[in-house]
Protein backbone atom coordinates (compact mmCIF):
# COMPACT_ATOMS: atom_id res chain seq x y z
CA UNK A 1 0.00 0.00 0.00
CA UNK A 2 1.53 3.31 -1.03
CA UNK A 3 -0.07 6.71 -0.86
CA UNK A 4 1.09 10.30 -0.84
CA UNK A 5 1.78 10.11 2.88
CA UNK A 6 2.60 6.50 3.79
CA UNK A 7 4.13 3.29 2.52
CA UNK A 8 3.30 -0.10 3.96
CA UNK A 9 6.08 -2.70 3.90
CA UNK A 10 6.55 -6.20 5.35
CA UNK A 11 7.94 -6.03 8.87
CA UNK A 12 10.65 -8.45 7.75
CA UNK A 13 12.05 -5.63 5.58
CA UNK A 14 12.83 -3.54 8.68
CA UNK A 15 15.99 -3.88 10.74
CA UNK A 16 15.03 -5.44 14.10
CA UNK A 17 16.72 -2.66 16.10
CA UNK A 18 14.56 -0.08 14.30
CA UNK A 19 11.42 -2.02 15.21
CA UNK A 20 12.59 -2.25 18.82
CA UNK A 21 13.19 1.51 18.90
CA UNK A 22 9.61 2.20 17.75
CA UNK A 23 8.25 -0.24 20.35
CA UNK A 24 10.34 1.38 23.11
CA UNK A 25 9.13 4.84 22.13
CA UNK A 26 5.49 3.74 21.93
CA UNK A 27 5.32 1.56 25.06
CA UNK A 28 8.42 2.35 27.13
CA UNK A 29 11.53 0.31 27.82
CA UNK A 30 9.71 -1.74 30.50
CA UNK A 31 7.26 -3.12 27.92
CA UNK A 32 8.71 -6.66 28.15
CA UNK A 33 7.15 -7.04 31.63
CA UNK A 34 3.62 -6.61 30.24
CA UNK A 35 1.16 -9.48 30.22
CA UNK A 36 0.90 -9.42 26.40
CA UNK A 37 4.60 -10.30 26.20
CA UNK A 38 4.04 -13.27 28.50
CA UNK A 39 1.20 -14.49 26.29
CA UNK A 40 3.47 -14.73 23.25
CA UNK A 41 6.76 -15.56 25.00
CA UNK A 42 9.12 -17.49 22.76
CA UNK A 43 6.95 -17.12 19.65
CA UNK A 44 8.11 -15.57 16.39
CA UNK A 45 5.80 -13.05 14.76
CA UNK A 46 3.77 -14.18 11.76
CA UNK A 47 5.41 -12.71 8.69
CA UNK A 48 2.23 -12.69 6.57
CA UNK A 49 0.35 -10.57 9.15
CA UNK A 50 3.12 -8.26 10.41
CA UNK A 51 3.84 -4.90 8.79
CA UNK A 52 5.65 -1.60 9.14
CA UNK A 53 4.59 1.80 7.92
CA UNK A 54 6.84 4.60 6.65
CA UNK A 55 5.79 8.22 6.41
CA UNK A 56 6.34 10.45 3.35
CA UNK A 57 9.95 11.01 4.44
CA UNK A 58 10.48 7.22 4.63
CA UNK A 59 10.77 7.35 8.42
CA UNK A 60 9.56 4.25 10.26
CA UNK A 61 6.57 5.52 12.23
CA UNK A 62 4.74 2.32 13.17
CA UNK A 63 4.61 -1.46 13.22
CA UNK A 64 2.11 -4.23 13.78
CA UNK A 65 3.06 -7.74 14.81
CA UNK A 66 0.86 -10.81 15.09
CA UNK A 67 1.80 -13.98 16.95
CA UNK A 68 0.58 -17.57 17.19
CA UNK A 69 -0.80 -18.20 20.67
CA UNK A 70 -3.32 -20.59 22.16
CA UNK A 71 -6.21 -20.77 24.58
CA UNK A 72 -5.69 -23.90 26.65
CA UNK A 73 -8.98 -25.28 27.94
CA UNK A 74 -9.60 -26.97 31.30
CA UNK A 75 -8.62 -30.38 29.86
CA UNK A 76 -5.27 -29.03 28.68
CA UNK A 77 -6.19 -28.87 24.99
CA UNK A 78 -4.68 -25.88 23.16
CA UNK A 79 -6.86 -24.05 20.67
CA UNK A 80 -4.93 -21.81 18.23
CA UNK A 81 -5.43 -18.05 18.10
CA UNK A 82 -3.65 -15.12 16.52
CA UNK A 83 -2.55 -12.43 18.94
CA UNK A 84 -2.67 -8.99 17.38
CA UNK A 85 -0.07 -6.65 18.73
CA UNK A 86 1.83 -4.84 19.55
CA UNK A 87 0.42 -2.14 17.32
CA UNK A 88 2.97 0.63 17.83
CA UNK A 89 3.10 4.17 16.46
CA UNK A 90 5.65 6.80 17.46
CA UNK A 91 4.04 9.01 20.12
CA UNK A 92 4.37 12.20 18.07
CA UNK A 93 2.62 10.51 15.11
CA UNK A 94 -0.27 8.94 17.02
CA UNK A 95 -3.58 10.26 15.76
CA UNK A 96 -2.29 10.55 12.17
CA UNK A 97 -4.02 7.34 11.03
CA UNK A 98 -0.96 5.10 10.93
CA UNK A 99 -2.39 2.65 13.48
CA UNK A 100 -5.60 2.38 11.50
CA UNK A 101 -3.60 1.75 8.34
CA UNK A 102 -1.62 -1.02 10.02
CA UNK A 103 -4.79 -2.67 11.34
CA UNK A 104 -6.46 -2.47 7.93
CA UNK A 105 -3.41 -3.99 6.24
CA UNK A 106 -3.26 -6.86 8.72
CA UNK A 107 -6.98 -7.60 8.38
CA UNK A 108 -6.75 -7.46 4.57
CA UNK A 109 -3.82 -9.89 4.66
CA UNK A 110 -5.76 -12.19 6.98
CA UNK A 111 -8.75 -12.14 4.62
CA UNK A 112 -6.52 -12.97 1.62
CA UNK A 113 -4.99 -15.89 3.52
CA UNK A 114 -8.47 -17.21 4.36
CA UNK A 115 -9.50 -16.95 0.69
CA UNK A 116 -6.40 -18.97 -0.22
CA UNK A 117 -7.50 -21.74 2.15
CA UNK A 118 -5.42 -20.95 5.24
CA UNK A 119 -7.15 -21.64 8.56
CA UNK A 120 -9.03 -18.65 9.90
CA UNK A 121 -8.16 -18.44 13.59
CA UNK A 122 -9.86 -16.05 15.98
CA UNK A 123 -7.81 -13.02 16.91
CA UNK A 124 -7.18 -11.66 20.39
CA UNK A 125 -5.50 -8.57 21.81
CA UNK A 126 -5.24 -6.51 24.95
CA UNK A 127 -6.28 -2.98 24.09
CA UNK A 128 -8.74 -0.13 24.13
CA UNK A 129 -12.28 -1.43 23.42
CA UNK A 130 -13.32 1.86 21.80
CA UNK A 131 -10.40 1.90 19.40
CA UNK A 132 -10.36 -1.78 18.46
CA UNK A 133 -14.14 -2.13 18.47
CA UNK A 134 -14.26 -0.51 15.02
CA UNK A 135 -12.75 -3.76 13.68
CA UNK A 136 -15.13 -6.01 15.59
CA UNK A 137 -12.95 -6.71 18.62
CA UNK A 138 -15.04 -7.17 21.76
CA UNK A 139 -14.79 -8.66 25.24
CA UNK A 140 -18.09 -10.55 24.77
CA UNK A 141 -16.39 -13.97 24.43
CA UNK A 142 -13.38 -13.49 26.69
CA UNK A 143 -14.93 -13.33 30.17
CA UNK A 144 -13.76 -16.83 31.10
CA UNK A 145 -10.32 -16.48 29.53
CA UNK A 146 -7.29 -15.80 31.70
CA UNK A 147 -3.90 -14.29 31.02
CA UNK A 148 -0.47 -15.10 32.52
CA UNK A 149 -0.26 -11.81 34.38
CA UNK A 150 -2.31 -8.79 35.34
CA UNK A 151 -4.84 -7.41 32.88
CA UNK A 152 -8.13 -5.54 32.81
CA UNK A 153 -10.83 -8.01 31.65
CA UNK A 154 -12.67 -5.34 29.65
CA UNK A 155 -9.48 -4.83 27.59
CA UNK A 156 -9.10 -8.52 26.64
CA UNK A 157 -10.73 -8.41 23.21
CA UNK A 158 -11.32 -10.97 20.46
CA UNK A 159 -12.88 -11.20 17.01
CA UNK A 160 -13.52 -13.76 14.31
CA UNK A 161 -15.98 -16.41 13.25
CA UNK A 162 -13.90 -19.05 15.03
CA UNK A 163 -14.94 -17.55 18.39
CA UNK A 164 -18.16 -19.54 18.21
CA UNK A 165 -16.15 -22.76 18.63
CA UNK A 166 -13.70 -21.47 21.23
CA UNK A 167 -13.76 -22.74 24.83
CA UNK A 168 -15.62 -20.42 27.20
CA UNK A 169 -12.80 -20.78 29.74
CA UNK A 170 -9.07 -21.23 29.47
CA UNK A 171 -5.59 -19.77 29.80
CA UNK A 172 -3.95 -17.74 27.05
CA UNK A 173 -0.29 -18.36 26.32
CA UNK A 174 2.28 -19.24 23.68
CA UNK A 175 1.16 -21.72 21.01
CA UNK A 176 1.85 -25.24 22.17
CA UNK A 177 0.47 -27.17 19.21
Amino acid sequence: MTSDTATLIPLSAVEPDMTEAVLDRAFGPDRHARTAYRMRMGMEWLDALSFAILDADELLVGTIQCYPISLTDREGRPVPLVMVGPVAVLPERQGDGFGQGLMAAMLDAKARLAQDGSPSFAQVLIGDPEYYGRWGFTAASTGGWRCPGPYEPERLLARGAALSTMPAEGMLGPWEG
